[in-house]
């Protein structure tokens, strides 16, 4: 099975943190047309902090897609111009005031790639140090949770870290890292 081919596209939405296109494109089985959509957002990067006490630095935050708090690791949108790896550290000094220096990578993930073209940055930091107060954008507040890192598997079985992609860099992190 071939790729489909692209007839048209057309930006049919701009939402200021992402756009949404419309696409035709032929079938590769039977040369028939289906129309898709896809969302366009800058690409993403988050970090797990890791304190020298060995807990990580989460943030509990209101989401407003699910209509409540969830707990999550650091992370935000790459901005243009800035290496994803700097965005994970800026993101971490920004939303926990903790500082992290040196900042190596877990992965690099296609977030849905039946709907987004954009690609999620995971990345870790050890040794992460409290160094600023939190400086969250006008539309988000974060609230700092240190988690010990041997709870982190429990926390992803139960659910209580229920957010896809911050849970696909935890396993990483955790099957890199242990």
């Amino acid at each position: 099975m071939g790729a489909w081919r692209e007839r048209e596209r057309q930006t049919v939405g701009d939402y200021r943190i992402f756009q949404v296109e419309r696409s035709v494109a032929e079938s590769p089985a039977d040369g028939s047309a289906h129309t898709f959509y896809r969302i366009l957002s800058p690409d993403w990067a988050q970090i797990v902090p890791v304190t020298p006490a060995g807990e990580i630095v989460m943030i509990r935050v209101f989401r407003h897609g699910s209509g409540r708090m969830s707990l999550e690791v650091p992370g935000g949108l790459v901005e243009r111009g800035e290496e994803p790896a700097a965005t994970a550290a800026r993101e971490c000094l920004e939303e926990t005031g903790y500082r992290a220096d040196d900042v190596r990578p877990l992965a690099a993930l296609n977030p849905n790639p039946a709907l987004f073209a954009n690609t999620l940055y995971a990345f870790c930091a050890f040794d992460v140090v409290p160094a600023a107060p939190i400086r969250n954008d006008p539309g988000e507040h974060t609230e700092v949770t240190l988690v010990p890192r041997s709870d982190l598997r429990e926390l992803l079985r139960s659910g209580a870290v229920d957010h896809a992609l911050i849970a696909a860099t935890l396993w990483r992190f955790l099957d890199r890292y242990g």
